[in-house]
């Protein structure tokens, strides 16, 4: 049975740090090497149970990694007031080097849109809209802490989708696993399921609503390199 693997990028850096074993300080080459040992995790949970039932192994074709070019342009920073370039920042060098490490390893396949400055202009953290609705803080709390560039990421989604359909219209493959957190991708793992594709869905342990597992064949979540996972479907 061949396996391709798709990985929304930012939706993996943003959970890495919850599968145990991954610590937030690893450096770049470190973690493009745990996300091929990550995918290699599942491949082998797959076939531990595959094995079990004297079915042929599950064989990797290919890992489909997602993600936006890291934004290299400038912004004046209303909080400091002074101009940033975000080309000098840690999260645009290491979000390049991630990318680089990940082009030496074998079987990869980058898929790279954009980040895109639409608004050209500096927004709360959802995370603190509330707390500023409810009062908690006024304007004269805001600091650094509190505030995001307002970037918009394009293509990412779009060449998901081209993949998983040109994957599932060819027959490249028999089973799909995507690792990606939200609902996007229900439209086209309906069209890979009705293509005969086993689709599997890896959300990282982040919250899923219920209704999404009408759509798809299997969850499968790593915790931890040991193999502790969650299924939700019986999947073999």
């Amino acid at each position: 049975m061949k396996l391709a693997i798709l990985v929304d990028g930012g939706f993996f850096l943003k959970r890495y740090k919850s599968v145990r074993g991954f610590s937030q300080n690893d450096d770049a080459i470190t973690v493009a090497s745990n996300l091929v040992k990550y995918c290699q995790a599942h491949i082998k949970r797959f076939n531990s149970i595959r094995t079990r039932y004297k079915l042929s192994p599950v064989e990797l074709y290919r890992i489909y990694y997602y993600d936006a070019k890291p934004f290299d342009g400038d912004a004046y920073n209303p909080i400091t007031k002074r101009t940033i370039s975000f080309k000098n920042t840690e999260t645009f060098k290491k979000r390049s080097a991630i990318i680089e490490a990940l082009k030496e390893q074998r079987k990869i396949a980058l898929r790279l849109g954009f980040l895109k400055a639409s608004s050209k202009h500096w927004i709360i953290k959802p995370i603190h809209t509330k707390s500023i609705i409810q009062g908690d803080f006024k304007h004269i709390d805001i600091d650094q802490e509190h505030i995001v560039y307002d970037f918009k990421q394009k293509e990412v989604d779009m060449k998901i989708g081209l993949d998983i359909a040109t994957l599932s219209f060819k027959k490249q493959v028999e089973r799909i696993l995507l690792i990606a957190g939200d609902s996007d991708f229900i439209p086209v793992a309906k069209f890979a399921r009705r293509e005969g594709i086993d689709f599997i869905l890896d959300h990282m342990g982040n919250s899923l609503d219920p209704n999404l597992f009408e759509h798809i064949d299997g969850l499968n979540t790593i915790k931890n390199m040991g193999l502790s996972n969650r299924k939700v479907k019986t999947h073999t």
